[in-house]
Order: structure tokens, then C-alpha cells, then sequence
């Protein structure tokens, strides 16, 4: 397995990982009846503590990243463009999906923002790449 590859997995474990940070402490502070209903009385994200919810955004964020990111892999898988530069991109992706969590989780101003900023550059890179 290739290397971007390897890093699409890893950065997909990391989003089960995720869930489970968020989920276990949503279940626990608002109960499952909260939790396995409908939600028809408005979003669960504000009816969380302040880090519960912000876990819940990470989650969220790290969605719309990873479809972006999976499709500057493919990209690069299917058309054969891989290099120890869209490789290094890749693993950027997952070091700052990592650092994401906490840094939302915790409120690290500006931090979160920049972490962010390096995952997304990165997969731009990747997809900037695969078009020269």
C-alpha cells in the first residue's frame, strides 16, 4: 500500500476514533434517551457542554476534510503521480487531524486554526500536484 493510501486509512481510523471521544461523553451527559432519539427539539450539539461540543464539531470538521482529502489521494492514485512530496503531504494531513482534536477539544486559539490551516494545505498541495 502506498504510503497516501496508508495515510487515508490511518486518517479514517482517526474519524472512528473521533466518534467514540464524542459519543461516549454525549451518551453520558445527556443520556441515551436523548442520544437514541429522533432530536426533533433542535440540534444535540447545543444541548452539550462546551467540550462535548466542541468534540462534536471536530467530528463535523474532520468530515467535510476527509472528503476532500480522500479525493486528492485518488487523484494521486489513479492518475500514478505519487512522490515522497504528496507522501509527506499525506502524513501532514493525519499529524494535523491528530493535533485537531485536542486542539478544538481544548479551545487552543489560534492554534486550532493553524493546525487546521496545515491539513488543508496539504491536501490542496497534493491536489495542485497531481495537475503538473
Amino acid at each position: 500500500m502506498t504510503p497516501e493510501l496508508t495515510a487515508l486509512a490511518c486518517a479514517a481510523l482517526l474519524q472512528i476514533v473521533q466518534f467514540v471521544l464524542m459519543a461516549v461523553p454525549a451518551n453520558l451527559e445527556l443520556g441515551a434517551g436523548k442520544t437514541l432519539s429522533p432530536r426533533d427539539k433542535g440540534r444535540m450539539e447545543d444541548q452539550l457542554s462546551p467540550r462535548n461540543a466542541r468534540l462534536y464539531r471536530a467530528l463535523n470538521n474532520h468530515f467535510e476534510g476527509l472528503i476532500l482529502f480522500t479525493i486528492a489521494v485518488l487523484v494521486i492514485q489513479l492518475s500514478g503521480q505519487n512522490s515522497a512530496f504528496t507522501a509527506g503531504c499525506a502524513a501532514a494531513y493525519v499529524v494535523s487531524r491528530i493535533l485537531y482534536v485536542p486542539a478544538y477539544a481544548f479551545g487552543w486559539v489560534p492554534w486550532r486554526t493553524l493546525i487546521w490551516l496545515v491539513g488543508f494545505l496539504a491536501t490542496a498541495l497534493m491536489l495542485i500536484v497531481a495537475l503538473f
